[in-house]
């Protein structure tokens, strides 16, 4: 098998790369599970600091079921 001749790669002759602009865009706007997640994650956290993240979350996802600002809520 003979030697291959030093050619240039493929990806040298492709074009740099756009890098994303760091424009003006505005955040999305919060869901009422999220404003309420927020919220009840940091109440949690100011009343029983000694629970994990994980225990809060779950604890916050089944509050959430009956809370008022749920508009599916359950009764």
């Amino acid at each position: 098998m003979p030697p291959r001749a030093n050619t240039k790669s493929a990806a040298a002759d492709k074009p740099a790369k756009k890098t994303k602009s760091t424009g003006a865009k505005g955040t999305k706007k919060l869901s009422a599970f999220n404003k309420f997640i927020k919220s009840e994650l940091a109440r949690l956290k100011e009343t029983e600091p000694d629970m994990t993240h994980q225990e809060r979350f779950s604890k916050a996802a089944v509050n959430w079921k009956t809370a008022k600002e749920n508009p599916k809520a359950v009764a």
